[in-house]
């Protein structure tokens, strides 16, 4: 091996998951803060989606109220290709919020970003109103080399919470209704597994795994 060789340097990609109002986006702005203390050049993006809280949609902004000036990207071509433009020259942190409302090429966008050398976090919800998997979450979960879940309280029981309960006219909502409704206390409760109400679909076990359910309760 060449000595003279310069070793690539990685970057790491941190995820922030966890249900609304469990403060995934302060941990973000925390963590984006932090960076800039230590004189680090930080990118901080946000789904064009998200327009709460703010009138001119150009930061992010916390439950609590907290704000942070960030770039705005469109969930296509165009905008994966914004991210990297930006991404470019001596960036080293890049916070990216809300992930889970951007679509499958926004992994490729991440992994590009930390085999750069840049650190990547990423906040968003790892739970959908349904109570299953959010989008683009379970493989960056997966990817991730430090994951941070946050959790809040519970409206009903005071309990912890992981569960997102989207409400419909005081009632919570259907499982085939449409799955983005952005929103916040007016439309979203947090709830904690036994509170958490959502009647979905039949579903038929698997073969092997009814089989053994049997087996075990013989």
């Amino acid at each position: 091996m060449n000595k003279n060789t310069e070793t690539k340097q990685r970057g790491k990609l941190e995820i922030i998951a966890g249900s609304m109002f469990s403060g995934k986006t302060e941990e973000l702005m925390r963590r984006l803060k932090r960076a800039e203390y230590a004189k680090q050049q930080v990118l901080t993006i946000k789904h064009h989606i998200d327009k709460r809280y703010t009138q001119d949609h150009m930061c992010i902004v916390s439950h609590a109220g907290r704000e942070r000036g960030a770039f705005v990207i469109a969930d296509d071509a165009q905008g994966f290709e914004k991210i990297l433009e930006l991404a470019q020259s001596d960036v080293e942190v890049i916070g990216i919020d809300e992930v889970q409302f951007f679509s499958t090429p926004i992994i490729e966008v991440i992994q590009y970003l930390v085999e750069h050398g840049k650190r990547v976090i990423a906040a968003g919800l790892d739970l959908d109103f349904r109570g299953e998997p959010f989008s683009v979450m379970p493989t960056l979960l997966a990817l991730a080399d430090d994951v941070t879940k946050l959790k809040a309280i519970c409206v009903v029981c005071g309990r912890d919470a992981q569960h997102t309960q989207r409400m419909v006219n005081g009632q919570p909502a259907k499982y085939n209704d449409p799955l983005i409704l952005v929103g916040a206390a007016e439309c979203y409760e947090a709830r904690c597994r036994n509170c958490f109400v959502m009647e979905k679909p039949a579903k038929v076990l698997p073969h092997t795994a009814t089989k053994s359910m049997c087996e075990c309760a013989s």
